[in-house]
C-alpha cells in the first residue's frame, strides 16, 4: 500500500507540469479575456468599487452536456441561520439565504452545491425554496448521496427521492456519491455496489432525472484508481476533486496529490469540480512571510485571488466551489478606515472559507469575471509557497465540519482553526526562554478563551472516537485535542 500511494507523490518535470496545466495556452487566453495586471486591486480600491460585474463571469462548457458552467460555484454548505423565535435551537435565515442565490445569480453564477447532510440536514430544503424563485434554466444543482451511515437499498433511495422534493426539481444536474474514499474500497462497495445503488443511478440518469453523475473523492491512490478504472462501464461524467496549490504536490493525510488526481482524469477526458481552492481558508490566511512573497508580484490583489486564479487555470476544471456567508458583505461598505464599532461584528463574520471583507469577497468574485490564469512564473512561485508551509506545523483542517456535533458539546473544527492560526501567526511558544514567549503566550491564550468557550474546549474531550470516521482529511481528532489541551495546560502553568 505505501508503495502504491506514493504514485501520488512522483514528479513530473517543469515543461510537463506546464504542458498539464494548459500554461502554453495561459498567455493568449489572457490576451482573449482582456485581462492583465491593470486589474490588480487593492482593498479600498475594491470596496470603492461597489458591485462587482455582472456580465463578465468566466464560463466552462461540459463536454457531455452542453452546459455553460460558472467557473465559481456556490457551496451551500454553510447557509446562516438564526435563532428561532420560540427560542428553540436554531434555523436557517432563509430571507438571507434568498438574498445571497439572487445575487449570486445576478453577477453570473449558476452552479448550486449542496448536500442532505449540510447545515444540519436543512440546505437541500433552503436552497431549493431560494432557487425555485428563479427559472430552471437559470441555475445548475447538484447535490449528493451522503449515505454515510445507513446504505442500505431502501434508504440510499429515499434519501435520493428526498433530495427531489427538498430541491423542488424534476431532475438534478449533476448528482455525486459523495466523500467516496473514506473507509477504502470495501465501504465503497457497500455505499454503491452491493446494495445495487450505482445500477439504479445509472438508469435514473438514462431517463434524463440525473443528467451528470460522478462521485466527490477523499482517499488513497489505490482507491481513486481502482473507481475510476469503473469509467469504461459507469461513464463518470464528472469527479469532484480538492486542487489547490498546497495539494497540487504536498496533499495532507490520506488525501492524493491533486497533480495525480487531475492528470487521471485529463487521460480520460472527465471533466473535474474543485473543492477547497483555500484549503479550509489556510491559503487565504496566509503567515506575512508567506503574504511578503505574493504581495511583491501582485501587490494589489488579495492573498485569496492567487489560489482562486490556480484552480481555475486548469482547462478541464469546469466549475471552482466556494461558499458565501452572509449577504451584508456583498454590498457597499466603508473602507476598513471607516469602519464603526457598531459594524465591527458584521465584518467579523466569514464569507467564502474565511473572507472576511466585503472588498475580499468582491476581489474573489473578480478573479473570474474574468479569469487571468496564473502564468509559469506564478505557477512557480505558489509551488514554492506551498513547500515553505509544509515547514509550520499545520493540522490539516478545512472547516467541512463533517465531525460536528461533538456529542460532548466541543467545537472542533474552532479548536483546529484557533491553533492553526497561532502556528501562522508566530504564536506557538515552544519555550519560556523564545524571545516573544510573553506576547505568544497571551495571544494564544486570550485568543482561545475568545474563539471557543470554555465548555467547548479541548480540554472537555472523552476520546470516544465518534469524530474519527466522518473526517475525510484523516486526523486523528481527539489525539490533536489531547495534544493541544496539554499545550494549553503547559501554556497556562508556564511548564515550556
Amino acid at each position: 500500500m505505501e508503495e502504491k500511494n506514493n504514485k501520488n507523490n512522483s514528479k513530473i518535470n517543469r515543461r510537463d507540469f506546464f504542458k498539464l496545466a494548459g500554461v502554453g495556452t495561459f498567455a493568449s487566453a489572457a490576451a482573449l479575456y482582456g485581462c492583465s495586471g491593470k486589474n490588480n486591486r487593492s482593498d479600498s480600491e475594491s470596496a470603492a468599487l461597489g458591485e462587482i460585474p455582472i456580465d463578465k463571469m468566466v464560463y466552462r462548457t461540459n463536454p457531455t452536456t452542453g452546459d455553460r458552467v460558472s467557473l465559481l460555484g456556490y457551496g451551500c454548505m454553510r447557509w446562516p441561520t438564526r435563532k428561532r423565535a420560540d427560542g428553540n435551537g436554531d434555523e436557517v435565515d432563509q430571507e438571507a439565504v434568498n438574498e445571497l442565490i439572487d445575487y449570486a445569480i445576478a453577477h453570473g453564477v449558476n452552479y448550486f452545491d449542496t448536500s442532505p447532510v449540510y447545515v444540519q440536514g436543512w440546505s437541500e430544503k433552503s436552497t431549493g425554496i431560494a432557487l425555485k424563485r428563479h427559472p430552471r434554466e437559470k441555475f445548475l444543482i447538484a447535490t449528493k448521496l451522503s449515505n454515510f451511515s445507513n446504505y442500505t437499498r431502501e434508504n440510499s433511495i429515499a434519501m435520493y427521492r428526498k433530495s427531489f422534493e427538498d430541491l423542488q426539481v424534476d431532475y438534478i444536474d449533476y448528482y455525486l456519491l459523495h466523500s467516496v474514499g473514506n473507509g477504502g474500497i470495501k465501504t465503497f462497495r457497500a455505499r454503491y455496489i452491493d446494495n445495487g445503488m450505482i445500477d439504479f443511478l445509472m438508469e435514473e440518469r438514462k431517463a434524463g432525472r440525473i443528467r451528470n453523475l460522478g462521485f466527490s473523492f477523499h482517499g488513497t491512490t489505490d482507491v481513486f484508481d481502482e473507481i475510476l478504472a469503473m469509467h469504461d462501464h459507469i461513464h463518470w461524467d464528472f469527479v469532484q476533486i480538492q486542487l489547490n496549490y498546497a495539494d497540487w504536490r504536498h496533499a495532507s493525510g490520506n488525501n492524493v496529490n491533486a497533480e495525480y488526481l487531475y492528470g487521471e482524469l485529463v487521460k480520460r477526458d472527465i471533466p473535474a469540480i474543485i473543492m477547497e481552492p483555500l484549503l479550509g481558508g489556510r491559503l487565504s490566511r496566509l503567515n506575512d512571510h508567506l503574504v511578503a512573497r505574493l504581495k511583491q508580484h501582485r501587490p494589489q490583489e488579495s492573498v485569496a485571488s492567487w489560489a482562486f486564479r490556480f484552480a481555475g487555470s486548469f482547462p478541464k476544471v469546469l466549475t471552482v466551489l466556494s461558499g458565501m456567508t452572509y449577504i451584508c458583505l456583498l454590498y457597499t461598505s466603508p473602507s476598513p478606515r471607516d469602519r464603526s464599532s457598531a459594524a465591527s461584528d458584521v465584518y467579523k463574520r466569514q464569507v467564502l472559507s474565511g473572507m472576511t471583507y466585503m472588498e475580499h469577497l468582491q476581489d474573489n468574485l473578480r478573479t473570474y469575471s474574468p479569469l487571468d490564469p496564473c502564468t509559469e512564473e506564478e505557477l512557480a512561485l505558489l509551488e514554492d509557497t506551498a513547500q515553505v508551509m509544509l515547514t509550520y506545523p499545520i493540522i490539516p483542517c478545512n472547516d467541512c465540519k463533517y465531525c460536528m456535533p461533538c456529542p460532548y458539546g466541543l467545537d472542533i473544527p474552532a479548536i483546529l482553526l484557533h491553533y492553526n492560526r497561532c502556528v501562522n501567526e508566530g504564536n506557538i511558544p515552544k519555550s519560556s526562554r523564545d524571545e516573544h514567549y510573553r506576547e505568544a503566550r497571551r495571544a494564544f491564550l486570550i485568543g482561545y478563551d475568545r474563539s471557543v468557550p470554555k465548555l467547548r474546549q479541548a480540554s472537555h474531550c472523552t476520546g470516544c472516537d465518534q469524530c474519527n470516521p466522518h473526517c475525510p482529511q484523516s486526523i486523528d481528532i481527539p489525539q490533536k485535542l489531547q495534544e493541544i489541551d496539554r499545550f494549553v495546560e503547559n501554556l497556562k502553568q508556564e511548564r515550556l
